[in-house]
C-alpha cells in the first residue's frame, strides 16, 4: 500500500503517478499477453522450416531493433557494450542460448508440443532459482527448498511414466534460466542486449537464406503472399513485446512484474489444450499439478521476499 499523502501534496502529481502505474500495468499485460499468444503466428507461419523461421526473426528483429535505437538515441550504449571484451564474451553466451531457445521453442509449436513449451516456461522461475543457489551461492529457504522437490517430483513423474524425459521443456527452461542468469551478469538493458545478440547471429541467419535460396528451398518469395508478409512480421512479433517489457520493467516493483510472467505460459497452455487440441493425458495432469503446487508455494513466498526481475521471453 503507497503512503498516504500530505495534505499539501500535488493531486495533479498522484494522478500522474496512478496513470503511470495503469500505464506500467498495461505495458507488462501487452508483453506477456504477446508472448503467450505467439504461438499462434508460428502456427500461421508453419509453411516456412524452423530455421529459416529463426532466420527471419533474426534479421527483421534486429532492424526494428535499430531503428528503434537511433529513435530513441541508444546507439551509443550499443557501441559502449560491444568496447568491453568481458561484456561482448558473455553476449556471445547469451546469443547462443537464446538462438537454441527460440529453435526449440519454434520446432515445438510447429510439432504440436506447446503443452511441453508451457511447462518448461512454467518451471524457468524455479530453474532462476537453482541457479542462483548453485552459481550466485544465493540462499535457499525452506519455502523454496520445498517448490523445488515438488517441481521435481514432477518432472520425474513425467519422465519415469513416459518413458523418456520431457527435453522440450527442459531444454526451454535450462536454456531459459542460463539466458536470464548471464543477461544479469551482463548488465545491459533489455533492448539494447538483443540488438546485440540479434547482430551477432545475423551472419548466420543471412548464410542460412543464401544457401536456402540457392538450393531452391526458401519458403520466402516462392508464390505465398500471405507467408511472404507474416514472415516480414518476425520483427514486430520479436520487438514489440520486448520494447512493451522493457517499459514495464522500468515501472513496475519487480514483484508484479514476477507475478506477471505467469500470464504467457498460461495462455501457452490454454490455446495448446483448447484451441489447438493438444492431447494433455492424466500424466501430464499429475506433473502439471505438482508443478503448479510449487509455483504456488514459490509464488506465496515471494510476496514477502521479492523476487529477481525476469528475463524476457520467447
Amino acid at each position: 500500500m503507497s503512503a498516504p499523502q500530505p495534505a499539501w501534496a500535488d493531486p495533479g502529481e498522484s494522478r500522474r503517478a496512478s496513470s503511470d502505474r495503469a500505464l506500467a500495468f498495461a505495458y507488462g499485460l501487452g508483453a506477456y499477453g504477446l508472448w503467450g499468444f505467439i504461438p499462434v503466428y508460428f502456427k500461421a507461419a508453419a509453411a516456412a522450416p524452423p530455421l529459416e523461421l529463426l532466420a527471419h526473426r533474426v534479421v527483421r528483429a534486429l532492424a526494428m531493433l535499430l531503428a528503434v535505437g537511433a529513435w530513441q538515441g541508444r546507439l551509443a550504449e550499443l557501441r559502449q557494450a560491444l568496447r568491453s571484451r568481458r561484456t561482448l564474451a558473455l553476449l556471445l553466451g547469451t546469443t547462443a542460448l537464446i538462438a537454441v531457445n527460440w529453435l526449440v521453442y519454434i520446432w515445438a509449436v510447429l510439432n504440436g508440443r506447446i503443452v511441453g513449451a508451457s511447462l518448461g516456461y512454467f518451471i524457468t522461475p524455479l530453474v532462476n532459482v537453482t541457479l542462483g543457489v548453485v552459481i550466485l551461492k544465493e540462499h535457499l529457504e525452506r519455502p523454496v527448498v520445498v517448490a523445488l522437490v515438488l517441481a521435481a517430483a514432477g518432472v520425474c513423474w513425467l519422465t519415469v511414466e513416459s518413458g523418456r524425459p520431457p527435453w522440450v521443456s527442459l531444454s526451454l527452461a535450462a536454456s531459459f534460466g542460463l539466458y536470464g542468469l548471464l543477461r544479469k551478469l551482463v548488465g545491459v538493458g533489455a533492448v539494447a542486449g538483443l540488438t546485440v545478440e540479434t547482430a551477432l547471429l545475423l551472419p548466420l541467419a543471412l548464410a542460412y537464406l543464401v544457401v536456402a535460396e540457392r538450393r531452391g528451398a526458401l519458403a520466402f518469395l516462392s508464390g505465398s503472399t500471405g507467408l511472404d508478409l507474416l514472415l516480414l512480421l518476425a520483427g514486430p512479433v520479436t520487438a514489440i513485446p520486448l520494447l512493451l517489457f522493457a517499459g514495464a520493467a522500468r515501472r513496475l516493483p519487480l514483484t508484479s512484474l514476477g507475478f506477471l510472467q505467469y500470464l504467457s505460459p498460461t495462455l501457452q497452455f490454454l490455446l495448446a489444450t483448447l484451441v489447438y487440441r493438444e492431447p494433455f493425458t492424466s500424466v501430464q495432469a499429475v506433473a502439471f499439478g505438482l508443478i503448479w503446487a510449487a509455483l504456488l508455494v514459490f509464488a506465496a513466498h515471494t510476496l514477502h521476499r521479492g523476487m529477481e526481475k525476469p528475463a524476457p521471453g520467447p
